[in-house]
C-alpha cells in the first residue's frame, strides 16, 4: 500500500472538493496506510491500544499510546474507533521520555479514554499528521473484554515476615500469559525493582534486593500477549491493588 496520488485527469470539481476537505479537516487527502505485515508500525512511530482493568478505576478503559523518535515533526495524533468515530487526540504535553545510550530520545504519548457504551471489537486507527501535512495511519485490533486482577499473593497484605523471602508468588490469572512485577520501598515510596516479563506466576527475588527492617509494596501487571502483530504489545491487561509487607530486623 502506498501514497494515493492525484492524477492529472481528475475533474476540477473533485480537485476543489479535495482541497476544501484538507482545509476544513486538516487531514490530507492522501494517507500513507498502515503496513500489512504489522499495522502498528509506521515510518513515524508505533501505535497501540490496551483494554485495562486498574484498581483505581471502576470501569474498564482504553489506554492508548504512540511512541516516536520524530516527535518534533508531529502536529497531532488522532484516535478513531472501528466505526470511524473519533475517540480523541493524544496530548502533546503528556508523554514519557525514554533515553538509551547511543540512541536518540523517544517520546511515548499516552492517554486514557473512557470506553464508549457502543464500542465494539475491531480495528482502532491512529492518524498521525506531520507538520508538513503528510498523514500516517497505524492500526490495532482490539477485543473488548476484562482481564481479572492477580489474587492469592504471597507474601500477603499487611504481614510481618521473620526473614527475607526468596520469591513472590500469586495465583495464575485466567487468560494471562505474561506478568510483570513492580516492587517499591514503601518507606520512601519509590520503585526499587521492575521485573522483565514472566511466564509463571512467581518472581525469584534478586539477592540483596530486600533487607531486614524493610517495608515493601508490590503489584502485578497481568497481560494476555506480547508483541503480537494483530493485538500489539497486549490487548487485555490488569493491575492489582498494592500488597504491603514488613521484614523484621
Amino acid at each position: 500500500m502506498g501514497i494515493v496520488k492525484v492524477k492529472h485527469h481528475l475533474s476540477f470539481p473533485l480537485i476543489l472538493f479535495m482541497s476544501i476537505f484538507f482545509i476544513k479537516t486538516g487531514v490530507a487527502a492522501s494517507i500513507i496506510h498502515a503496513p500489512e505485515a504489522d499495522p502498528h508500525y509506521t515510518k513515524v512511530g508505533f501505535f497501540d491500544i490496551h483494554v485495562c482493568n486498574w484498581p483505581d478505576r471502576e470501569k474498564l478503559f482504553f489506554l492508548s499510546l504512540f511512541s516516536t523518535y520524530q516527535f518534533m515533526d508531529i502536529r497531532k495524533i488522532e484516535i478513531f474507533s472501528p466505526d470511524k468515530k473519533k475517540l480523541g487526540e493524544l496530548d502533546a504535553e503528556k508523554y514519557r521520555l525514554i533515553t538509551k545510550k547511543n540512541k536518540p530520545e523517544k517520546r511515548v504519548y499516552i492517554r486514557m479514554f473512557e470506553i464508549p457504551e457502543a464500542a465494539g471489537d475491531g480495528w482502532y486507527t491512529s492518524l498521525v499528521t506531520l507538520k508538513d501535512g503528510s498523514v500516517y495511519e497505524a492500526k490495532d485490533f482490539v477485543i473488548i473484554a476484562s482481564m481479572g486482577r492477580a489474587t492469592g499473593m504471597s507474601p500477603a497484605h499487611d504481614v510481618t515476615l521473620k526473614s527475607i523471602p526468596e520469591k513472590l508468588t500469586w495465583k495464575p490469572v485466567p487468560g494471562a500469559k505474561h506478568y510483570q512485577v513492580f516492587i517499591k520501598n514503601a518507606w520512601e515510596k519509590r520503585v526499587i525493582y521492575t521485573s522483565g516479563l514472566l511466564k509463571k506466576p512467581e518472581l525469584i527475588l534478586p539477592e540483596k534486593l530486600l533487607e531486614p527492617d524493610g517495608y515493601y509494596s508490590w503489584r502485578i501487571h497481568a497481560r494476555d500477549v506480547n508483541e503480537n502483530s494483530l493485538l500489539g504489545d497486549f490487548n487485555h491487561g490488569s493491575v492489582n491493588t498494592s500488597i504491603e509487607f514488613y521484614i523484621e530486623e
